[in-house]
């Protein structure tokens, strides 16, 4: 007959049990001894794959507690067979299945143009409806002081605003500079279009060309390349390359997360 030996371990020595999740495609986690967080790019017999925001890969073992998701301990697990479900965002976050879009905030979003809009929308669209956080275009920003003005941004109605080619010197940087309002943002990418912010690997290019100061960028562009000048239809090339939040350019990715927290705090 086989003896009895009652576990005499103390419960706070004890370690809690922790979920198990099915490591699908997108998932987005972070390896706890290590830091890397990455999204799941594949998931063989013991091991899965993580892809950075930059592109790098790195193979980890599905050891138990080893992975936290959203700040929470997991047991990453091998999915089951057969389709899964979507679990992600284009850009990253949890997906939540049938939510209604959020009747929209007093605060806003405005970007410089319709093409920043659109890019926007593709990859943020679903955390956006969920939030209620509408996003508007200003076809450009040099009366942006004047703009902030007239919309009024308060505590329960915060302005955030994106702007192009945000860097040093840049007549966009004197003129964000001098927006002080204490409820708007304004953070900017180093592009001198958006159409820059989509990694060119996305896009099937070696690199975006250089376009000659005084040229139009956009017309430039499709010229190196080889595109007709439809600067409109080049547009709608790129953006449908665009599946999800790693065919864009981290200079941008962080941006655009800074201001929907910072329009969406409490």
């Amino acid at each position: 007959m086989r003896s009895y030996h009652p576990d005499l371990t103390p419960p706070w020595k004890k370690s809690a049990p922790v979920p198990e999740v099915p490591a699908e495609p997108d998932l987005v986690v972070e390896e706890v001894t290590t830091g890397f967080c990455g999204a799941v790019t594949g998931c063989e017999a013991g091991t899965v794959t993580l892809e950075d925001r930059f592109g790098k890969h790195r193979v980890f073992p599905l050891a138990p507690r080893g992975f936290l998701l959203e700040g929470r301990t997991v047991t990453l697990v091998r999915p089951a067979s057969g389709p899964a479900r979507p679990s992600r965002t284009a850009s990253g976050s949890v997906a939540v299945p049938g939510a209604r879009a959020r009747v929209a905030r007093a605060g806003r979003i405005y970007v410089e143009g319709r093409h920043d809009a659109e890019l926007v929308e593709r990859v943020w669209g679903d955390d956006l409806r969920v939030e209620g956080v509408v996003v508007e275009y200003l076809e450009g920003v040099d009366d942006l002081p004047a703009v902030v003005r007239d919309f009024g941004p308060g505590p329960d109605a915060r302005l955030g605003v994106l702007v192009d080619h945000l860097v040093p010197g840049s007549k966009e940087s004197r003129i964000a500079a001098s927006v002080t309002d204490a409820h708007t943002l304004v953070v900017g990418h180093p592009y001198i279009d958006v159409w820059e912010a989509v990694k060119p690997s996305s896009v099937g290019i070696p690199a975006w060309p250089t376009v000659p100061r005084g040229q139009d960028w956009k017309t430039g562009v499709c010229r190196a390349l080889g595109w007709p000048d439809n600067t409109g239809a080049a547009w709608q090339h790129i953006l449908s390359k665009v599946t999800s939040y790693k065919d864009l350019e981290p200079a941008l990715l962080g941006r655009v997360e800074e201001l929907i927290d910072f329009v969406t705090a409490p």
